[in-house]
């Protein structure tokens, strides 16, 4: 009890001393960091809000940036879709003026089929493969020529026009997401620190797998005009194709028909003189054979005369073959009508001749 009541030990007055000294250097030091500290938390504050500052300009500048080079695409897609949608427009019209020629070949074609077929009728020395023949085959091998060049020329440009429709269905769909990356980038751009609606997002700087690169990007939108500008080329390429030959198919078609028509016109002109000549030349024989007919009347009129001529003579001769004995001379009246039949026999055997000859001349 006696060792509790004893007085706690104390400490020496300059330990006091010491103690307080270092309890306030150590307090100046403390306040020394804060104060540091504090400097060093404005100084960062300072720091990172010009850091902010700059990186939201910068941000929005490439938002701008961005934006600008979007409206430059777009342009060119709206440009090259326009281009485009008037030459595919252009080309139908085109493909019309091909079907239309084409449906005028086939009767031209039939009518030349026609003729030959017709003209196979001509019977005798008539059926002759003659000028006009040649030129009706002619046109018709030249009319199944165009037809098959016109068909084909029709396929190539439907083909054409269905690689225009591809190239204007990915320039649209390239603007359609244009517009819509245009329409996010102008929200963006329109966003300020101090937008009402603005706030955290979840994984906003998580780069998905479907990010493309921004020469991906540029090349995708350039291959899309290339594409259309390779197509519209090809279209502008065929649609002078499909002029030069409707021009030269027209052209061709004209001038066989022309020759067809001269040679029709050259064979009919010869025929009508042939016609004019043979019906001159019927008439004479027409003519002939009537002298001929009247001659043959009149041979059979002078064969009857000569019978009475005959007779007689032969009835002489007859009568004077029953003189008696010596009385049956060769005297100079038996010796002349002897002479006499002789000569009517003979000149009416001529006459008979010569009417046969007429006779087989008639025939």
């Amino acid at each position: 009890m006696a060792r509790l009541l004893q007085d706690p030990s104390k400490f020496h007055p300059s330990e006091w001393a010491t103690a307080n000294m270092m309890q306030r250097v150590s307090t100046e030091s403390q306040k020394s960091r804060s104060e540091c500290m504090i400097a060093e938390s404005w100084r960062l504050v300072d720091e990172i809000e010009k850091t902010t500052q700059k990186t939201q300009s910068d941000v929005n500048k490439k938002i701008e940036q961005r934006r600008e080079e979007i409206k430059f695409w777009k342009q060119e897609l709206d440009n090259r879709l326009e281009q485009i949608v008037h030459e595919t427009e252009v080309l139908l019209t085109s493909k019309n003026r091909l079907e239309r020629a084409l449906e005028s070949c086939k009767e031209p074609l039939v009518i030349a089929q026609k003729c030959l077929l017709y003209r196979q009728r001509r019977v005798g020395i008539d059926l002759v493969h003659d000028e006009v023949e040649q030129e009706l085959e002619k046109e018709a091998e030249v009319l199944q020529g165009i037809i098959a060049l016109l068909g084909h020329t029709l396929e190539q440009t439907n083909e054409q026009i269905r690689q225009n429709r591809s190239a204007k269905y990915n320039l649209e769909m390239d603007l359609n997401d244009k517009f819509t990356a245009l329409t996010i980038d102008d929200y963006c751009a329109r966003l300020t620190n101090d937008t009402p609606d603005t706030m955290y997002a979840d994984n906003a700087v998580k780069i998905e797998g479907n990010f493309v690169s921004p020469k991906d990007w540029v090349d995708f939108s350039n291959i899309n005009v290339e594409k259309a500008d390779k197509q519209r080329n090809n279209s502008l390429a065929l649609r002078a194709l499909i002029d030069g030959i409707l021009s030269q198919t027209a052209n061709d078609m004209r001038k066989h028909c022309e020759m067809v028509n001269v040679a029709f016109r050259n064979r009919v002109k010869e025929v009508k003189d042939a016609k004019h000549k043979l019906e001159t030349l019927l008439a004479m024989v027409m003519d002939e054979t009537a002298s001929q007919e009247k001659n043959i009347a009149a041979l059979k009129k002078a064969i009857a005369d000569k019978e009475g001529p005959a007779k007689v003579a032969q009835s002489r001769l007859e009568a004077r073959s029953h003189r008696p004995n010596v009385e049956l001379c060769y005297d100079r009246v038996q010796c002349s009508l002897m002479s006499e039949v002789q000569e009517i026999t003979k000149n009416i055997q001529r006459q008979v001749e010569m009417m046969k000859e007429e006779n087989l001349w008639l025939i």
